[in-house]
């Protein structure tokens, strides 16, 4: 009898509270919802994403023998393959054998806009930046050839790669630099080509970054840029140190500091996630993203250590904020579990 009315009482609670609380509302349900890191389980280092005018999530990445696979999503979490940016028949030839890394998209003037680096492993005076367009975020990108040539004279940056494009009042840049500086130059307003004088040099050019950074991102939070970007090893599986890092200013052009004032010219930074005993070489961030509720996220690659053999595969992390305005993802590594972006 006891048990009986033990749960005649349980019931009637539970009635009480289901009849005070209503049911969950849409944005409490999708609290309620998590997801575990990877959101993408197969190599795809160096991911660019951009939420096209479809309202999907389109996310690129290096890959060289897919020729840059594309994946699609609603949410950030979940993706499907869709295709690649090239085909072995458009694939760019403009310079001979070339390995296709880093892409990085963007919607500029009615078309989608993907430049990507057009490199060769250890030849770093012969890796470059391309550009291709694009009517649809899934193609077919029509190659427009070379941007930046590393050894051109008025360039001469060395490891021209991982490139960045940014508009900022009323002109657009593209920063760029693998370990031998970031730097940045002015672009015409289709982006697909450099700014140039009468005599063919840029109208501008400068050096933001020093030597130990790769893979630029910059994002603009109230007064401030926010320069991240990635330091370390990136490519040598559970062993890899990449880690990302930030530098912020009050002007686009620099100069970046870290928190006691030092300039990312002299390699200062601050640390926004590194690995720990599950990941490794977590860095080349995406653009931030906003969900429908304003969170910022942060999309990059890593090797889940015990797994290193399978590549660096792609996570997903809430991009939070010091109260002095510094970035960071929780406890400054992945997370396991997080709740899903409000979209």
């Amino acid at each position: 009898m006891k048990s009986i009315v033990l749960a005649i009482g349980l019931a009637m609670s539970l009635s009480s509270i289901q009849a005070s609380s209503g049911s969950l509302t849409e944005s409490e349900a999708q609290d309620q919802k998590s997801y575990h890191n990877p959101i993408i389980k197969q190599s795809v280092p160096d991911p660019t994403v951009i939420r096209a005018k479809d309202g999907y999530f389109y996310l690129y990445g290096t890959e060289d023998t897919r020729n840059m696979p594309i994946f699609k999503s609603k949410d950030m979490v979940s993706w499907e393959y869709v295709g690649t940016v090239f085909t072995d028949e458009t694939r760019p030839a403009w310079d001979g054998p070339h390995s296709l890394w880093a892409p990085e998209i963007r919607y500029i003037n009615g078309q989608y806009v993907l430049y990507y680096s057009w490199a060769r492993w250890g030849r770093e005076w012969e890796s470059n930046v391309g550009v291709a367009v694009s009517p649809t975020p899934t193609g077919p990108f029509e190659d427009k050839g070379c941007l930046i040539d590393a050894d051109a004279p008025e360039i001469h940056v060395k490891n021209s790669i991982d490139q960045f494009y940014i508009e900022d009042g009323g002109k657009h840049y593209l920063f760029w630099g693998s370990f031998s500086g970031i730097y940045v130059v002015e672009l015409e307003s289709d982006g697909l080509s450099v700014k140039r004088k009468s005599d063919g040099t840029p109208v501008f050019k400068k050096q933001v970054c020093g030597n130990a950074f790769e893979g630029v991102n910059i994002y603009k939070k109230g007064k401030y840029y926010y320069l991240l970007a990635s330091v370390g090893s990136c490519c040598v599986g559970a062993e890899s140190t990449y880690r990302t890092v930030v530098g912020r200013s009050e002007n686009i052009l620099g100069p970046y500091v870290d928190r006691n004032g030092k300039n990312m010219l002299d390699n200062a930074f601050e640390v926004v996630i590194q690995g720990n005993e599950n990941w490794a070489g977590v860095g080349h961030n995406a653009i931030i993203q906003k969900d429908d509720a304003g969170q910022e996220w942060i999309i990059y690659h890593g090797y889940l250590r015990k797994e290193a053999e399978k590549g660096r595969v792609v996570l997903l992390d809430k991009l939070l904020w010091s109260e002095d305005g510094w970035p960071y993802v929780k406890g400054k590594v992945p997370q396991e579990e997080e709740s899903y972006p409000k979209l």
